[in-house]
């Protein structure tokens, strides 16, 4: 009965997906609904519980559907819940799900919600994004990740299926911005239950986003079709999408010339000027809310030097970085979070303001305060991921350190799996690292390098901290700001990570593919969202 059934809804999913909302009048829709994207390396898991990286987080986010989402401008939106409210003090958000199902039929409870954020704070899951409960200041979130409560002491309760209630220690003016991050996304209790680590394979995958999982061919390609049991299936023109993976830019963007991929974020850097002339309608630059970092392990010797973190950040000219390297209109960063971010802007940094002459010269100083000589130089590992980009980057500021300062760096270059692992291990010496914002506020940005934070560089600042816990007791984004931008002098003054450029985000995008937003400065482009036209 229940085949019966499904076979009925996606015959007439199909039939009304020409009236989706969001296609302009006058668009004619192409009879063939398919999309492929490209995906820069292996996509580590499709658990939304246990992702923290970019490539999983897009996947997961046309699987999944989140509490609350977002519009195609990046605006916050209703997700499973329909509504919600605040109590007066700020201190409890009541959210009221909508009829909805998973895609084998069951309801999606306010239960599933409560499992799924207990699950993330257990640590007997090691979810990389436990940390971020904490932040969003759910009551005993921290604490539950800490090992000190059981994970029931969550302030997340269900009061009936379909309604949620929040309890924070302290007033969070954007938390329903932070629940549409793919780590919040509830998952099916009953699935994960039955299946444990197996749950995310095609053939035992319950999920509630506006596509299904058909295939996973690891380190080629993943394959989903369209979910008739979605909520919203009926506003989805997209009927199937792929993710072709690929960590060779060069390959990847033949891909695209070829027809093969139909929208890529990877290309080699050294054509950027030609494709962008050659291909002016289909290659887009937009805002982003995203940082480039080299991180410290500030807990390995002789990283656990201010003086040594400061002369490596300071002996690297930014402008080269952006100008001649990248060349694709990243701007220079001095600070950890990006001028794109809302109600934000950077305070006044000493080492900002000085030439790079200047900045070479400090650098020389404070390598030589902390020891370090022509005879006694400072050796170090620098570990990057795979993808040409990265290596180029690694290759021009270690040839920077190497001319202005006594040091001798090693170069690792390790596959995605390898690498993620090995940061979140925090076995590395200095490593590449980046930053995509969670939601468009500086604390997304800020609260990363917090003692609760995720924070890979083992740094801590208990004034740091107070800062940003004081940001949270204001309404007043002026107020708010204030805090952040002392925050970021604090940064400055103690470097746990080189902050290297702000990202603008490049995406080679097909002239079939319509409903692609240009403005948004998020990083996330829901599937669902999106048309192939005729022409």
């Amino acid at each position: 009965m229940k085949l019966k059934l499904l076979a009925g809804s996606l015959a007439l999913a199909l039939c009304s997906s020409a009236f989706a909302a969001h296609v302009p009048e006058g668009v004619e829709l192409a009879e063939q609904q398919t999309l492929i994207w490209g995906v820069s390396g292996e996509v580590p898991t499709l658990d939304p519980t246990k992702s923290s990286d970019t490539a999983s987080n897009k996947i997961i986010s046309d699987l999944f559907e989140g509490i609350t989402s977002r519009t195609p401008s990046g605006d916050i939106a209703p997700g499973l819940a329909k509504n919600w409210e605040v109590s007066e003090d700020g201190l409890t958000y009541t959210f009221h799900l909508r009829e909805a199902t998973w895609s084998d039929g069951e309801p999606i409870t306010a239960e599933d919600v409560v499992y799924t954020l207990q699950r993330a704070v257990d640590p007997a899951t090691a979810a990389p994004y436990a940390w971020y409960l904490g932040t969003a200041n759910i009551l005993n979130a921290t604490e539950i990740t800490d090992g000190h409560k059981p994970a029931s002491a969550l302030g997340v309760k269900a009061v009936d299926d379909h309604t949620i209630e929040f309890t924070l220690v302290r007033r969070t003016p954007y938390f329903p911005n932070m629940l549409t991050h793919s780590s919040t996304y509830p998952v099916p209790k009953h699935a994960v239950e039955k299946y444990g680590d197996n749950w995310t394979r095609p053939e035992n995958m319950v999920n509630s986003g506006a596509y299904n999982l058909t295939n996973w061919v690891i380190n080629e390609r993943i394959d989903l079709e369209r979910n008739p049991m979605y909520w919203n299936d009926k506003e989805t023109v997209i009927n199937k999408t792929s993710y072709v993976t690929s960590s060779d830019a060069n390959a990847e963007y033949n891909r695209y010339r070829t027809g093969e991929i139909d929208v890529t974020f990877s290309f080699p850097l050294e054509s950027y000027k030609k494709i962008k002339q050659e291909r002016p309608d289909e290659f887009l630059t937009m805002p982003s809310l995203a940082t480039y970092y080299y991180l410290f392990n500030t807990e390995r010797e002789p990283f656990n030097d201010v003086r040594v973190r400061k002369a490596l950040a300071y002996a690297i000219d930014r402008n080269v970085v952006t100008d001649i390297i990248l060349g694709q209109g990243q701007q220079p960063a001095y600070s950890a979070t990006p001028p794109a971010i809302n109600n934000f802007e950077p305070p006044k940094l000493a080492w900002a303001e000085m030439t790079q002459e200047e900045r070479y010269q400090k650098a020389k100083e404070l390598l030589a305060e902390a020891g370090y000589s022509k005879d006694n130089p400072l050796e170090f590992e620098l570990v990057y991921n795979t993808m040409e980009s990265h290596k180029k980057l690694a290759l021009t500021v270690t040839s920077m350190w190497k001319r202005h300062l006594p040091v001798k760096v090693s170069l690792a270059n390790q596959e995605w799996k390898t690498f993620l692992q090995k940061v979140l291990q925090k076995d590395f010496d200095v490593a590449r690292d980046g930053w995509n914002g969670d939601y468009n506020e500086a604390s997304t940005f800020l609260s990363y390098f917090s003692s609760k934070g995720m924070n890979k560089s083992n740094w801590s600042n208990p004034e740091y901290d107070k800062l940003l816990d004081q940001a949270l007791s204001v309404v007043d984004p002026e107020k708010r700001k204030a805090y952040y931008q002392e925050a970021e002098r604090i940064f400055a003054k103690e470097m746990p990570a080189i902050p290297m450029y702000f990202y603008t985000r490049s995406v080679i995008k097909s002239p079939k593919v319509g409903g692609y937003n240009t403005e948004n400065p998020n990083n996330l482009r829901y599937t669902r969202n999106l048309y192939i036209t005729k022409n």
